[in-house]
This record gives structure tokens, sequence and C-alpha cells, in this order.
């Protein structure tokens, strides 16, 4: 499913027009800005159009402004996103030389769409261990009520007021400490690792019918996670009406059938098979050079 069709960034020439303008000039002066991000780091990649398939791919190495394009989309089109992203004082003066264009038929992008980015997914496994360690300290502190209940002698119920303590001497005399213990615990949250969680959050946020940015989603997953992760995605895009613009180093999400790809480390950007990027490149080299081992 299509629903943003078409993104364009400044060309070098509306770049051009804003740094030298006097406005931006001024502000300079006053203030010693250096740092003009997002302006001049797409123009001499020769970037100024993305057009996208139903699952389109950013791959490039660090700092070559895979995340800033899902950034900048986010923004342009009010995309809900939860974790920060990079900016300086410029990126509405950017945003305003940014244009898209939405599938034919398409007024609007639906309800839901989504941009998840490694942060969401880091804090949320940092929520968990939070709650789990709180988990943890309750654990203790009804083990020793437990074995200071049973050690203490029981009294006769005197008035309705003790009856709650009453009851729970005699639950704790009668019952294991498992089961005493478990009755008043709080279920943990997740048992999962890390990577197994991830990979959970991410079918859980991808609903039906939306358009997702999706910032290096492979991160905390192993290898295996990560073709699962490409097939679950695969199959959101070609039964469930979704969307996907994704960055990416991952060869499993590379490989994904259908998907165009941009490489932002070529000069200029171009659109390229997987097995043509130096990524996976390097990969195929290590694992022939290794062969005989396997």
């Amino acid at each position: 499913m299509l629903y943003l069709k078409e993104f364009s960034l400044p060309t070098e020439k509306d770049e051009a027009g804003f740094l030298l303008s006097y406005p931006y000039q001024l502000e300079m002066k006053c203030y010693n800005h250096n740092n003009v991000y997002p302006f001049k780091l797409f123009p001499e990649k020769g970037l100024e159009r993305l057009t996208f398939e139903p699952v389109t791919i950013l791959y490039g190495g660090n700092g070559s402004g895979k995340s800033t394009i899902l950034n900048m989309i986010a923004k342009k089109l009010k995309v809900q996103s939860s974790a920060p992203a990079n900016e300086t004082p410029y990126i509405n003066d950017y945003l305003a030389m940014c244009h898209y264009e939405l599938e034919v038929g398409k007024k609007k992008l639906p309800e839901g769409s989504l941009r998840i980015a490694s942060d969401d997914v880091f804090d949320m496994l940092l929520e968990l261990r939070s709650l789990n360690g709180e988990i943890d300290r309750k654990r203790k502190e009804l083990f020793e009520e437990y074995y200071n209940t049973r050690e203490t002698p029981m009294e006769p119920l005197r008035d309705l007021e003790q009856y709650e303590d009453f009851k729970r001497r005699i639950e704790a005399k009668s019952r294991t400490k498992s089961t005493y213990v478990a009755r008043r615990l709080p279920r943990e949250v997740d048992g999962r690792s890390n990577g197994e969680t991830a990979f959970y959050y991410f079918t859980q946020k991808i609903r039906e019918n939306a358009l997702y940015l999706l910032d290096e989603p492979e991160n905390s997953l192993s290898p295996k996670l990560q073709r699962e992760l490409a097939v679950f995605l695969a199959d959101s895009a070609r039964f469930f009406g979704c969307q996907l613009i994704i960055s990416t180093h991952s060869p499993f999400l590379l490989a994904m059938k259908g998907a165009r790809i941009y490489d932002l480390d070529s000069r200029p950007v171009s659109v390229r098979r997987w097995t043509e990027l130096e990524n996976v490149r390097q990969y195929h080299e290590f694992f022939a050079e290794h062969e005989a081992e396997f």
C-alpha cells in the first residue's frame, strides 16, 4: 500500500538562497551559530527527491543522513513520534523548503502512522527493567514477611480490626512460601530477553493500514530475530496495508523482496540492489573466505 508517494528536499539553490539571506547572516552575527544542520547535508550527495514503494529502505553509514530523512518526513507530515530528534534553530526553515506528495486519492496519512526510533525501544526496555527491579524488591520483602509471620506465635482473634492480619498469619502458616508470595506479588511485566522484548515491541506497535518510519529496527535483535522481523514487516506491507520507510544496515532487512533501496553512501545517491551494497558485500566476502570452515 502507498500513502506517501514522494518527498522533496531543498535543492542546492534553495539552500544557498537561505544561507546567503540577510536574516540568516544577521542571526549568525548575533548568535554565532556554526551548525546549520540539516542544511548542507544532502546537496553534495545529489539527493533532492525520494520516491517510495510499499517498502523503501534508506541505507548508509553513520552520518549519511538516513535518520535525518526519517525525522524530516515525520515532522513535515506530523507523524506521531515519541523519541526526540536532533534539532537546530534551522529545522523549521529547512522544513519549509521540503515538499511531499501523497498517493493519488489520499488527502492525508492514515491515523496511527508512526515513527519508531531506537530510543523508543531502548526507553521501553529500561522502563521494564525498572518495573521488574521494583518487583524483585517487593519479593524480598514478602519472603521476609513470610518467615517472620510463621515464626510468630498465633494469638486469638479479639476484634474485627485484627481480622486481616489474623487471616494473613493463617495463610502464612498453611501455605508454601511460593504460594504466599505469588498471591501478593504483581506479575513481572516481561520475562523475555532484550531482543525478544524489542521484537515484541514492533509486533505490537505496527498495526494495519498506516505509514511507519522505522529507524534501525534491527538494534538489540539477534540475526534470527532480524530474519523474523523482516518476514513480519514484509507481511505487514503485503497483506495488511502498511507502507514502511526503514533506515537499516541489516542484510536481512535489506534483502526484503521488492524493497526500493537508496544508497546514501553513493555519490550521487542512487537506488541499488541489496547485493551491491558495501555492507552486504563485506559480509559476503567474509563468509566466502571462511567457506571451508562450514
